[in-house]
């Protein structure tokens, strides 16, 4: 069942599912909150403050061995509960969306892959994908799998490690790192590294101009389950706003954008499922 009591003539709920299914060429944006009904963690608490302690950032991995080892540790024993995860409600109304024709796109900053895993088409990935693995000297990519099956291999000694699962597959665990071996390139011995935008890194702008055209194109976007607190996802909402492009939000709590929204209404994403109904 959905996460709230949703009450069909409650105000915020009619103008919300109005904005949604007036529109003909919508784009929207999800965050970590779409997926946390599937039993994936996010990072921020509904004051957008961070949960715990922040991931590891792209400089830290790339020049220090101690942080790689520490992060495929780590991801060594959570990314085996991260690949349970199974789509939910919202992320089925969104492909209900797309195939009647109402979304130009949708664009999620979540590496779980679950809007694809429910059907959906276009899908820009904004921060990549936990799933692929990448060299960061010749750029080869390999499935997440394989690293998985030689980590466990080459390290059997974390399988019997106490842990929490955390946010994207990462595991909260008190041990000594330092004996932990870490995967490299089988083409050139280079550095492997999720094929994920890290903190600290930036996204392709490539992909950033594609978005941006998305948004230009678009009647409307629709944000859900973001606090947009990184600004990969905030500036497209800024220029949306400097577009005269209406946003609309469904959130719970704060956003970095709440004085630009047509319309924002604080709840949870499942909401979705009950608005799209066909």
């Amino acid at each position: 069942m959905p996460t709230q009591d949703i009450d069909p003539n409650n105000d915020d709920f009619e103008r919300l599912q109005r904005f949604i299914l007036t529109r003909n060429n919508m784009l929207v944006i999800t965050g970590a909150g779409i997926s946390t009904a599937s039993g994936i963690g996010d990072y921020r608490n509904q004051a957008g403050q961070w949960k715990r302690p922040k991931p590891v950032t792209h400089q830290d991995f790339m020049g220090h061995l101690s942080w790689r080892q520490r992060y495929w540790a780590r991801s060594q024993l959570g990314y085996p509960s991260f690949l349970q995860a199974a789509p939910n409600r919202a992320h089925r109304a969104l492909t209900r969306l797309e195939c009647q024709g109402q979304l130009c796109g949708l664009v999620t900053q979540n590496v779980d892959r679950l809007h694809q895993q429910a059907g959906h088409q276009e899908v820009v990935d904004l921060h990549g994908r936990l799933d692929q693995v990448i060299c960061m000297d010749c750029g080869v990519i390999v499935p997440r799998r394989d690293v998985q099956a030689w980590l466990e291999e080459r390290n059997p000694h974390l399988q019997n490690q106490s842990f929490e699962p955390a946010p994207d597959g990462d595991a909260d665990m008190e041990m000594d790192f330092s004996s932990v071996e870490v995967p490299h390139c089988s083409a050139c011995g280079g550095i492997l590294k999720p094929h994920v935008v890290f903190y600290g890194d930036s996204v392709e702008r490539s992909i950033v101009n594609v978005i941006n055209s998305k948004v230009e194109g678009a009647d409307g976007v629709l944000v859900v389950g973001s606090s947009l607190m990184v600004f990969s996802s905030y500036r497209f909402i800024r220029h949306a706003h400097a577009s005269g492009v209406p946003v609309a939000a469904l959130n719970q709590g704060v956003t970095r954008a709440d004085d630009m929204f047509t319309l924002k209404v604080e709840a949870p994403a499942d909401w979705l499922d009950t608005m799209v109904k066909v």
